[in-house]
């Protein structure tokens, strides 16, 4: 999972494009980086591991000043964890002239697509990260000896092969363009931003980012969320220009809207926060065998399943507390790419509150279970600070498959849903009852429900790697 973000025409890009990378810091931890284009011509690109308020200090940011930015916060999903596999990413045309270049999302066929290139056109790669790939298919789509297509028809024909989730900004030349894969997986907003310095007159400029929460830390209007397969040219003292949009069947990943997003964050036309509390409150609709009394405590694994819990204990009319207290300076521990860091992370994570657990009934909402380990930890954790009972509410169906298109679902033998029933899946948290959201929730959760990707919950996928072998997971 990553983040972008970018600023066209605004004095200063460097420091709004660092401030929206912090807003949506979230979505990465590992690397982040920014290119800028300068009044003359030149762009400069900096990156590296490490947070952003870390990597990108005042001292770079003196260094890298422009009326015109990109940025971008990385996880990987595809591509080892190293420098050199943090984004954007420059790369060098004919003619001296290069583009710089940062997505979002993850491409099915990337080893094909590199290859070709690689074998057949004689293109070194210097990372393995997709947003190159992006770049480079779209440099050869623009210089090839039998195409030279103007670039944007070559940012077209490069959508059309790419099989995934792309979101990405590019810089080419004094043009910025902003563009998204055909069913658009990942979301993507644009927004309005004015600015005045001390004694200048006014300027105004265009925003892109991967959330809208981005907008508020730097003052800038949501405008509207790209469409799927858009591609948008912006130029100096013209007017934004929709270039083309290739749409196909909108598949909006719905983990979005249960884990990833911000709650202040309109993903996909929805509000996330109240997304969450819809879901909760589904949930306790079905809860009618846990009846209420003053030992009934809902409580959740802080924090994206905060506003779930909220929802449950709301429609439920029993009172929400928070018996975990969170160490905000541990990460996701979801994000971790080992086991053990994961582990060691919910122990520097998670503290029950003394004394509060004694004698009560708990129900534990979380937004999903994807390996099961953290949340066993949980429980165990919860019922040792004295709970006599713990019942947990989950709020998203069954993971029963891999993200191909962002999310760190790599491998389906880590899925727990995918090896073991629901019953199987209580006794190893220790639980004493386990619920789900189902798939056909999702019908009154959501606006669109057809217009969404479910494919981690049902197997139910438009790309998928060459690798893969459809299994059913037990109980389905």
């Amino acid at each position: 999972m990553c983040g972008i973000a970018g600023i066209f025409n605004v004095p200063g890009a460097e420091r709004y494009v660092a401030d929206l990378l912090f807003s949506i810091q979230h979505r990465g931890q590992e690397s982040c980086g920014i290119s800028v284009r300068r009044d003359n011509g030149s762009v400069l690109t900096y990156k590296n591991m490490g947070l952003v308020k870390q990597v990108l200090t005042l001292d770079i940011l003196d260094r890298h000043t422009g009326k015109t930015a990109i940025g971008h916060v990385r996880y990987p999903t595809a591509g080892s964890s190293n420098a050199l596999n943090s984004q954007p990413h420059t790369i060098e045309l004919v003619q001296g002239s290069v583009m710089s270049i940062c997505s979002n999302g993850d491409i099915v066929n990337y080893s094909e697509l590199r290859q070709k290139l690689e074998k057949e056109q004689g293109f070194v790669f210097t990372s393995d990260n997709d947003g190159e790939l992006i770049g480079r298919l779209i440099a050869y789509h623009h210089h090839s000896a039998s195409e030279r297509l103007p670039i944007e028809q070559a940012i077209a024909a490069t959508q059309n092969e790419l099989k995934g989730a792309f979101s990405a900004l590019l810089i080419y030349r004094d043009t910025m363009y902003a563009f998204r894969d055909p069913h658009g997986f990942r979301p993507y907003v644009m927004g309005h931003l004015t600015w005045q310095g001390v004694g200048e007159m006014p300027s105004e400029g265009t925003c892109f980012a991967s959330e809208s929460c981005a907008f508020g830390i730097i003052g800038a209007r949501f405008v509207r969320e790209l469409k799927p397969g858009e591609i948008l040219k912006l130029e100096k003292n013209r007017p934004l220009t929709v270039v083309a949009v290739n749409a196909k069947q909108p598949r909006h990943c719905v983990f979005e809207l249960i884990y990833f997003s911000r709650p202040d964050t309109i993903t996909f036309g929805e509000s996330v926060y109240r997304t969450r509390q819809h879901i909760g409150a589904t949930l306790a609709q079905r809860d009618g065998d846990i009846p209420n009394g003053d030992d009934l405590t809902v409580m959740a694994v802080p924090d994206s399943s905060n506003f779930v819990a909220l929802g449950y204990a709301a429609e439920k009319k029993a009172s929400f507390d928070m018996g975990l207290i969170r160490n905000h300076y541990v990460g996701r521990t979801f994000l971790r790419p080992l086991q053990d860091a994961r582990d060691e992370g919910v122990k520097q994570k998670f503290n029950p509150l003394p004394g509060f657990f004694t004698d009560k009934r708990v129900v534990l909402v979380d937004d999903s279970i994807v390996r099961g380990t953290t949340l066993r930890k949980i429980v165990r954790m919860i019922k040792g600070a004295g709970a006599k009972e713990v019942h947990v509410r989950i709020g998203s169906p069954r993971v029963i498959g891999s993200c191909f298109y962002g999310i760190d679902t790599p491998t389906r033998s880590e899925l727990i849903a995918n090896n073991k029933t629901v019953e199987e899946t209580r006794d190893y948290l220790n639980a004493d009852s386990l619920r789900y959201l189902e798939i056909p929730d999702f019908q009154h959760l959501l606006k669109k429900p057809g217009d969404f990707c479910t494919a981690c919950f049902s197997n139910d996928y438009i790309y998928v790697p060459p690798s893969f072998v459809k299994t059913n997971a037990p109980g389905c």
